[in-house]
C-alpha cells in the first residue's frame, strides 16, 4: 500500500465547484445538518436516566431507543439510497432535514416507551442518506487530493454538536425537561433547511443511475462487505461506553449528576480534534489511519477501566476515546466512497449504516453486561474486544485485495489508499 490518497476524477453529473467564500458557506450549510443530527443522536445518551424515569422503564430498557435509533440508519440508508441516486442532490438534503425535524417532534410527543421507540427508528431513517450525500457534494466541490478534508469539514458538524449541542441540549434537558432537547433539535433541522437552499449549489442527480444497478455493484463488492463489518465491528467500543457515561460518572467515579455534561464536552472535544485530524490522516493513509487508530482504542478502552473509579482523571480517557474514534469514522467514509467504485450515492451513505449499527451493537453489549452484574465499567471491556475484532477485519480486507478475491470496479482504490 501506498502512503498517498487516491485521487479520481469528480464524476460528471456534479457542479462546478466554488471557489472560497462561497465554498465554505455550503461546506458549513452542511455541516449545521450534522450539529442538527449529533445534537439529537447523542443527546439521549447524556438524558437517558431522565427519559428512563419519564417513561417508567430502567435505564437499560431506556437504552433500547438508543439501539432503535441505530438500526434506524441501518434501514434508512439502503432504501433511500436505492430510489435517491437519480434525484437531485440539494433537493434530497432538504427533505431528508424536513423529515428528521418532523420526527423529533414525534419524539418529543411520545408519551410512553412504545411510541419513542418507534420515535426513535423513524428519525433514524434520514440519518445516514444525510451524511452520505453531504459528503458527496461536499467531496465533489473541491479538488480530488483536498475531498478528505471535505469530507472532515462536513463531519466536524457531527463533532462540534458533542461540545456544544450535545452539552447544552442536556443542560435544558435536565432542567426543562427531556422532551426540550428534541424540540429544540428540530428547530436546528429547521435552520439547516434554510441554510442549504441559500448556500448549497444546485447539483443534479446521476440520470444514468438505478437503485438495482448501484446495489449489484455495491453488495457485489468483497471490500465494501469488509469495511463496513469494520465499522460496524471496530466502532461499536465507543458506543458501549458512551451509552452509559452518565451512570458511569455518577455512580462509579463517584461525582454529581452536575458533572455528566463536563464529559459530554470532552467527548465532543475529542470529537472536533480527531475528526480535523482524521481528514489530515487521509491524505497519508487511509488505510493505516484505520488501523493505528483501531489499535489506539484497544488501549484506550482498557484504560477507561482502569481509571472509571478515579473520579475527574477519567475526563482525559473520554477525550482520547473520541479522538481514536473519530479518526477511525473520518477514514472509514472515505474508504468507503474509494470502494464503491460506480455505486458512489449508497457508497457515501453506508458508512453510517455500518456506524449505526455499531451504536446498536455497542449499545446492546453494554446493556448486557450491565444487566448481568458485571457493573458500569465492563463494556470499556466490551469495547476493547470489538476493536480487537475491527483492526482483524481490516487486516483480512487488505490480504483479500492482495489475493485478488475483489471483483468490483472499487476494489483498487482501497488498495492504494
Amino acid at each position: 500500500m501506498t502512503s498517498t490518497a487516491p485521487a479520481s476524477a469528480p464524476p460528471a453529473d456534479v457542479a462546478t465547484p466554488p471557489g472560497g467564500r462561497r465554498f465554505v458557506l455550503a461546506v458549513l450549510a452542511l455541516a449545521v445538518g450534522g450539529f442538527a443530527i449529533g445534537t439529537t443522536e447523542f443527546v439521549t445518551m447524556g438524558l437517558l436516566p431522565q427519559i428512563a424515569e419519564g417513561i417508567e422503564v430502567s435505564e437499560p430498557t431506556a437504552g433500547h431507543v438508543i439501539s432503535a435509533y441505530a438500526l434506524g440508519v441501518v434501514v434508512g440508508v439502503p432504501i433511500l439510497s436505492f430510489f435517491a441516486a437519480r434525484l437531485p442532490r440539494r433537493g434530497l438534503l432538504v427533505g431528508l432535514m424536513a423529515a428528521y425535524a418532523a420526527f423529533n417532534l414525534l419524539s418529543a410527543a411520545a408519551t410512553g416507551y412504545g411510541l419513542l421507540t418507534v420515535a426513535r427508528f423513524l428519525d433514524g431513517l434520514p440519518h445516514g442518506a444525510y451524511f452520505g450525500v453531504a459528503s458527496l457534494v461536499a467531496a465533489n466541490l473541491t479538488t480530488p487530493e483536498k475531498r478528505g478534508r471535505a469530507v472532515a469539514s462536513v463531519m466536524l458538524g457531527l463533532s462540534v454538536a458533542n461540545v456544544v449541542g450535545v452539552p447544552a441540549a442536556t443542560w435544558v434537558g435536565q432542567h426543562l425537561g427531556w422532551r426540550a432537547a428534541y424540540v429544540i433539535t428540530a428547530a436546528i433541522a429547521a435552520l439547516t433547511m434554510l441554510l442549504i437552499l441559500a448556500f448549497v449549489p444546485s447539483v443534479p442527480g446521476d440520470k444514468e443511475a438505478t437503485g438495482r444497478k448501484e446495489a449489484r455493484d455495491f453488495f457485489g463488492n468483497r471490500q465494501v462487505w469488509l469495511t463496513m463489518a469494520a465499522g460496524a465491528v471496530g466502532f461499536g467500543g465507543m458506543f458501549a461506553v458512551y451509552s452509559y457515561i452518565a451512570t458511569t460518572v455518577t455512580d462509579v467515579s463517584g461525582l454529581g449528576s452536575g458533572t455528566v455534561p463536563f464529559f459530554l464536552l470532552a467527548f465532543g472535544l475529542g470529537m472536533v480534534v480527531g475528526t480535523w485530524l482524521g481528514g489530515e490522516l487521509a491524505a497519508w493513509s487511509v488505510f493505516r489511519s484505520l488501523i493505528w487508530s483501531g489499535i489506539g482504542s484497544t488501549l484506550v478502552m482498557v484504560l477507561f477501566w482502569a481509571v472509571a473509579p478515579y473520579g475527574w482523571w477519567l475526563l482525559p480517557v473520554v477525550f482520547a476515546i473520541t479522538v481514536i474514534g473519530s479518526v477511525l469514522v473520518t477514514n472509514l467514509q472515505v474508504r468507503l466512497m474509494d470502494v464503491a467504485g460506480n455505486a458512489v450515492t449508497l457508497g457515501a451513505a453506508m458508512n453510517h449504516a455500518a456506524l449505526n449499527l455499531a451504536n446498536a451493537l455497542g449499545a446492546w453489549l453494554g446493556g448486557l453486561v450491565i444487566a448481568a452484574g458485571l457493573g458500569y465499567r465492563a463494556p470499556a471491556l466490551v469495547g476493547a474486544g470489538l476493536s480487537v475484532l475491527g483492526v482483524a477485519i481490516l487486516l483480512w480486507s487488505a490480504v483479500s485485495h492482495r489475493r485478488g478475491q475483489d471483483v468490483a470496479s472499487g476494489s483498487e482504490a482501497a488498495i492504494r489508499s
